[in-house]
């Protein structure tokens, strides 16, 4: 039975939690990122470090995506991937992308634009070695974005691995596989308000320093 979803058009949430002040953010968008961040993780949000991906493909089309953030650095945000995605593909096209983070329990989102670059294969390595078995054989099984005839290639692929890899015997990183550093120009932080009067702060850097503005919402 088909149905229809209800009165798309009532539906809204009024935002009443918090404010945000150019003098609580501060003048380095990366720790006000990281205060922002450990509240979401206390707030036992779901996930606090899913982000959407967007990218640009070679024909300019546009791709989103949810990826998992695993790193957050002095200098940006750290995320593993297949380098044979399509994902991959974007990048290796334009490396400009985006990322948007939203803890709606909290009432914010972070939008995040940049450069991405390949990390270093000992520090793919590293990460790769610390994740669970299960997860390393699955960077192994997985010809992601690859068209598959059904969920029987992921299983054939996982049990021919489990032979070549048995339990207590280490798995090596995929020679295809490993992670992507986004290196920030722009950083807007946006604390919902009541009446859609919301709050946006947005950091642009040039020659190393950040400078803050406040946008209308």
């Amino acid at each position: 039975m088909n149905r229809e979803p209800k009165d798309i058009h009532a539906l809204r949430q009024n935002y009443t939690r918090a404010e945000l002040q150019e003098s609580k953010a501060g003048n380095d968008p990366m720790q006000f990122f990281k205060k922002w961040f450990c509240e979401a993780q206390d707030s036992n949000i779901l996930e606090p470090n899913a982000m959407i991906l967007s990218t640009v493909s070679a024909d300019l089309r546009s791709h989103s995506r949810t990826v998992l953030l695993k790193e957050i650095t002095t200098q940006g945000f750290v995320f593993y991937s297949n380098y044979q995605s399509a994902k991959a593909m974007d990048i290796e096209h334009s490396a400009h992308v985006s990322v948007t983070f939203l803890w709606k329990e909290l009432e914010r989102q972070v939008r995040i634009e940049g450069k991405a670059e390949k990390v270093s294969v000992e520090r793919s390595e590293k990460y790769f070695q610390s994740r669970p078995r299960g997860s390393q054989l699955g960077a192994w099984a997985s010809p992601q974005s690859d068209v598959i005839m059904d969920r029987s290639v992921l299983h054939d692929n996982l049990n021919a691995l489990k032979e070549k890899y048995p339990e207590g015997s280490p798995i090596p990183i995929p020679p295809h596989w490993g992670g992507y550093e986004i290196k920030p120009d722009l950083i807007e932080f946006w604390q919902g308000r009541e009446s859609r009067l919301h709050d946006r702060l947005v950091f642009t850097a040039s020659d190393d320093l950040w400078t803050i503005v406040r946008l209308a919402p």
